[in-house]
This record gives C-alpha cells, structure tokens and sequence, in this order.
C-alpha cells in the first residue's frame, strides 16, 4: 500500500491514494490553514469508521443479513500535550434490520472491533463501542 501527499499552499496537501483518487487535506484556520478539507486526525477516524463498517457489512452479508442501515461515528478524545493522539474513542454503530437476531449483529461488531478492523489495531487509543440495533441500545 502507497500513497503520496503534495502541498497545495500555506496548510493544504492533496494526498493521492494508489489508485489514483485524490482528497484535500488542511489544517483549521487558526493554524494557517484554510478549512479547505478534514484535518488528519478526523480523516483517522473517518478511516477508522469505514475501516469497521467494511467489516461489518462483509460479515452480516456472509450471514445473509441485508440490514437496512448501517451508521458508524466515532468521538475521539486526544492526549492534552503533543503530539496529541488518541487516547480514547468512543463508536457508535447504528444498524436496522428487522426482523434480524440482534446477537448476529453484535457478534458482526465485536468481530470488527475485536480481530478484523486494521485501523483499530493500528492506534493505540482505547476503543469502546455502543450498538443501537433497530432504536434501542443494546448494553455489552
């Protein structure tokens, strides 16, 4: 896996991703940036997002399981001094599927969170999860 950023100006950097697509990246504006695109840490927690939610629609579709939505956020709290990483983030996954055992669905997500999300692995914030199945919160 490669991929490659170019500075546009002051805080701006298009990266390019090895098939080619492309996403600006900057900084905000009280760090000479021009809010021109997200900033690194929240394209980290957009990756970390779409990261376990590949995982979860792979599996709940290896289970037979079409769900009508699936929503993924991700709050991100960081260390006070820097460099300033992650130290804690909290997930929600939001999936609707009726008429769906809830257990498939909660097993889809440990498993993203628990062996399969690479991005997780790769941070070394704590992560915790909350699954709202169908509306109602299910504790694990």
């Amino acid at each position: 896996m490669k991929t490659s950023v170019s500075w546009r100006g002051k805080r701006r950097f298009e990266a390019v991703a090895a098939n080619g697509q492309t996403v600006v990246i900057d900084a905000k504006p009280d760090a000479g940036g021009e809010d021109a695109g997200p900033r690194p840490m929240e394209l980290v927690l957009m990756g970390l997002c779409g990261c376990t939610g590949i995982d979860v629609s792979l599996i709940l579709e290896r289970m037979r399981i079409t769900p009508q939505r699936i929503e993924i956020t991700a709050d991100g709290e960081r260390a006070a001094e820097p460099p300033e990483y992650f130290t804690k983030i909290s997930m929600t996954y939001i999936v609707d599927a009726p008429d769906v055992d809830v257990n498939k669905v909660l097993r889809a997500v440990k498993l993203s969170q628990e062996k399969y999300c690479s991005v997780s692995h790769s941070l070394r914030a704590e992560i915790v999860g909350t699954l709202i199945f169908n509306g109602e919160t299910i504790p694990w």
